[in-house]
């Protein structure tokens, strides 16, 4: 009925003698209006002049419309169309001799609406050069359905009963003379007569709900095959944020509206195969086929990785991972599932679907079987496996020059399965995400540089373990800042000044241009060594994660670290500023440290920018980095233009003491600055009174010991003492009655020089 509804709007813009001539008196418009499901049912297109083998079914065809415009007309209400539909009914009766020229007629006058219809400008029609679409439908709605099926089903049967008494009744009946009629009154036709025209009715209203039901059927099948389409495709897409999340991608692992969908298919495909089973006609043996075929499809695909095993995985140590079952409690009663678990490699895991699986071990897996639990609480079924190991691993032999933490590998959960309502089981299986088996705990910076880009840049649809040699920069970006931002576990991403750095640092390019062109490969990544380092882009960039998360998380999140920007930018946007601006920086030359680059005044008044030595995890262990900002007196404002006090509150004291008679003792850091005027130098060196010690100490005075061990000379030998960029861990203690002069010190010096000459 499709093609009639759009010729209905269609005729708006026709004129009427075009609309005449496609409906001649012998085949009017209301025959095509009252009959349009029915006529674009039946197949006209056979129908050819002189096709005499055919007329057989044109006499069945024109049969039929005349029976079903007598049975519509007895059923309309209205009397006007009752007798036009009478009148119509009897002028087809011109064709009976000729039934052949009336299946010509309707196979031309549908070629017609056909023509109009694909043909009308669309300046005066847009709206028919469109395809129609199939409405979106809903699992209620697909449900109703099935009801709807379910409720012909039950329909015919009564109607099929009726008829059956009715045409016992009509063989019993005696016949009868003829009966005048007046057209008008069905009651003064005579019985028999009435009784045949009722079992017509029963019977077209039989075969009317039989084709509905097998309409519905159909229809079902297909939206249920749709459905399920999706509901596959939106188990893909949360695997694949499941994959994205290793990287810092957010994720919603929650897994109960899949389940959900995935047991109402099982229940609505079990309903409709019994309702096939119960058309009994051999000509839907395809929807059987089909509904059996999607049942396969879906419980292959109710096996789930809830909870991924680490995709470094070092042997000998323990791990663990679960699977969920999709379909809830639908296990049939004594036979639980069990699953086991193997690993593949990757020739094994591209050659799943060509096969069962793989027989071949390339590793020992200890603690591998797991029986798929139901939780009443959660209404979840579920294998937990909880402690495994990998015992040894088998691997293949090395192409070029990849290492063994280039190799990947997965792990195959796999089982037998007894749904309920089905009559034998089935085998499924699901590959867990790449993992990386390492041996030794060096290993693991680039394993994780393996599985990381194959998280960040393996495609949704790809073949196992395939990913790109090269990517563009602008997603290499956007995963360094995800991951970047989700280990340290902050709201703070990298900024545009950072990430030009390190597209300068990956590309050892020192300047700025556009990099968004460029393309990045994995030797790049975490092959090749950067230049004038012996690590590789990757090593350097976790280097400044771990610092991070673990000793400036609070000062990157409170935007107090500029991060990642080159020496040469770095002195642009230093070089105007006053003696004292700083900022804080990672370290391009270590791994995991961090620098402090500030403004210094030389002795001719020139300013220079100068970087501190780099604090790495361990020296941050003894004294944090608000504290060596505080003791540096010379750092006065953190670029910009940010007071230094910004950083009182990562200050920590001299610990008190326990009552134990010794008297406490703190790091302090003093920097040593070449180049510089005397007043700055000394106002440098001078340390910053503590937060629990107010006093301060004039540059002179004597009663600074820090400023008087500060002053040493640079041939000093005392260890303390390092190049003019190095960091100097003085021990000092602040109490009234404790003093030093200048003499004792100096007597104490000279005994230092004698002991440090003696001879071992």
């Amino acid at each position: 009925m499709a093609q009639w509804s759009q010729m209905t709007q269609l005729f708006q813009y026709l004129s009427h003698e075009t609309v005449n001539e496609m409906y001649p008196s012998t085949f009017p418009i209301d025959v095509r209006h009252f009959l349009a499901d029915w006529i674009e049912q039946q197949i006209w297109e056979d129908f050819e002049p002189g096709k005499t083998e055919l007329e057989a079914r044109a006499k069945y065809q024109l049969d039929q419309v005349i029976n079903l415009l007598q049975i519509i007309s007895e059923q309309n209400s209205s009397i006007v169309d009752k007798m036009k539909l009478r009148q119509i009914s009897k002028t087809l009766v011109y064709f009976q001799p000729q039934p052949l020229e009336f299946g010509v007629l309707v196979r031309d006058i549908l070629r017609k609406e056909q023509f109009l219809l694909s043909n009308y400008p669309q300046t005066s029609c847009p709206q028919f050069n469109q395809k129609p679409t199939a409405p979106e439908i809903t699992m209620d709605q697909l449900v109703n359905k099935v009801l709807e099926i379910q409720d012909i089903r039950q329909k015919i049967h009564v109607l099929q009963e009726e008829l059956n008494l009715d045409r016992e009744k009509f063989e019993a009946m005696a016949p009868q003379g003829p009966v005048v009629q007046n057209g008008l009154n069905p009651s003064s036709e005579d019985p028999q007569k009435n009784l045949r025209i009722c079992i017509q009715q029963k019977e077209y209203s039989l075969q009317s709900m039989a084709l509905t039901r097998v309409q519905l059927l159909q229809e079902c099948v297909e939206r249920l095959e749709q459905y399920q389409l999706d509901l596959i495709s939106k188990l893909k897409t949360w695997c694949y944020e499941q994959h994205k999340s290793a990287i810092g991608h957010p994720f919603d692992d929650n897994l109960h509206p899949l389940q959900a969908g995935f047991e109402q298919l099982l229940e609505m495909n079990a309903k409709l195969r019994q309702e096939v089973f119960l058309v009994g006609d051999l000509s839907n043996v395809g929807l059987t086929e089909k509904l059996t075929s999607l049942l396969t499809v879906l419980v292959q695909s109710s096996l789930v990785i809830e909870k991924q095993p680490p995709q470094v995985i070092k042997t000998q140590s323990k791990f663990s991972a679960s699977v969920r079952y999709l379909f809830g409690d639908k296990i049939a009663p004594g036979k639980p599932g069990m699953l086991k678990v193997q690993i593949i490699n990757e020739m094994q895991a591209r050659g799943l679907g060509q096969g069962g699986v793989p027989s071949d071990n390339v590793g020992e897996l200890m603690n591998h079987t797991a029986i798929l639990e139901h939780n009443t609480t959660t209404k979840s079924t579920s294998a937990a496996f909880r402690n495994m190991s990998i015992k040894k691993i088998k691997r293949a032999e090395r192409k070029g020059s990849e290492c063994v933490t280039e190799e990947k590998f997965a792990l195959l959960f796999s089982g037998e399965i007894h749904v309920t309502g089905c009559d034998y089981p089935y085998s499924i299986h699901v590959i867990s995400m790449p993992i990386v088996v390492i041996v030794h705990g060096s290993q693991d910076i680039n394993a994780m540089a393996t599985v990381l880009w194959d998280s960040a840049f393996a495609e949704p649809d790809r073949v196992l373990f395939m990913v790109p040699e090269r990517v563009p920069w602008r997603q290499m970006c956007n995963m360094l800042n995800v991951k970047f931002t989700s280990e340290v576990n902050t709201q703070h991403s990298l900024n545009e000044y950072n990430l030009l750095f390190l597209a300068q640092k990956i590309f050892d390019k020192h300047d700025i241009c556009d990099f968004s062109n460029m393309s990045v490969s994995w030797s790049q990544f975490n092959k090749e060594t950067l230049p004038g380092r012996s690590f590789t882009f990757w090593q350097w960039f976790e280097g400044v994660i771990e610092l991070t998360k673990k000793h400036l998380h609070s000062y990157w999140s409170d935007r107090l670290i500029f991060g990642f920007i080159g020496k040469q930018h770095l002195h642009v946007i230093l070089k105007d500023r006053p003696g004292g601006t700083f900022l804080l920086r990672f370290s391009d030359s270590e791994i995991g440290a961090i620098t402090i680059a500030y403004v210094a005044i030389t002795e001719n008044g020139v300013a220079k920018v100068q970087n501190i030595m780099p604090f790495s995890k361990k020296d941050l262990e003894i004294s944090g980095l608000g504290n060596r900002i505080i003791d540096i007196n010379y750092l006065t404002y953190l670029y910009p233009n940010i007071p230094k006090n910004i950083f009182k509150k990562y200050y920590i004291g001299p610990p008190k003491a326990a009552g134990s008679g010794y008297i406490p003792v703190q790091l302090v850091s003093v920097a040593q600055p070449s180049e510089m005027n005397s007043s700055s130098n000394q106002n440098m060196m001078r340390p910053s009174p503590t937060l629990n010690s107010p006093e301060t100490y004039p540059v002179d005075s004597a009663q600074s010991p820090v400023s008087m061990m500060a002053q040493f000379p640079a041939s000093c030998a005392d260890p303390n003492f390092m190049d003019p960029e190095s960091i100097q861990q003085v021990a000092f203690n602040i109490q009234d009655n404790v003093k030093m002069d200048l003499e004792d010190f100096g007597d104490f010096f000279s005994d230092l020089k004698m002991d440090n000459a003696a001879p071992l």
